[in-house]
Formats: structure tokens, sequence, C-alpha cells
């Protein structure tokens, strides 16, 4: 199924993709350490932050509409949970 932030979470993913390009390619050079892991921290936090939205949208948009009309605790609940995922 398609959701609404599955074409941001594309288009990070393409970033990152292309970033990835550039470091093999600095590595290749022999370009800096420091200059290829901080590209390398860019890139991993990029997956990261779609990795966030990927899931937030899941639970917003699969388990939310699976459970139907929710109580309050329910909600509660959810909402703690899509905090929690932030630390997998």
């Amino acid at each position: 199924m398609l959701h609404g932030t599955h074409s941001d979470v594309v288009n990070r993913l393409k970033r990152a993709e292309g970033h990835i390009r550039t470091i093999v390619e600095m590595i290749e050079a022999k370009r800096e350490c420091l200059d290829v892991a901080q590209q390398l921290q860019a890139v991993e936090k990029a997956i990261q932050n779609a990795k966030k939205i990927y899931v937030h949208d899941h639970i917003d948009n699969c388990l939310e509409d699976t459970t139907g009309v929710t109580t309050r605790q329910a909600r509660t609940s959810l909402a703690e949970f899509k905090e929690i995922v932030k630390y997998l």
C-alpha cells in the first residue's frame, strides 16, 4: 500500500544512494578520512530519518486502521510506541 509519506522516503533514499556513490569515489580517490567519515555519518542519519518516517507512517496508516476506532488509552499507547521505535 502506498501512503503519503512514501514518496518522501523514496526521495530521501535516492539522495542517500547518490551520497553513497560519492563516498565510494572519495575513498577510491584517497580523500581525507575525516571527510569520508563525515559523509558516512550524513548518509547514516538520512537512512535513519527515512526509516523513522516509514515506520511512523505504518503505525499511522496500518496499525491505527486495523484497530478502527480507538480509546484514549489505545491512542496514548500508539503514541508511546511511535516514540520508542526511534531507539531501534
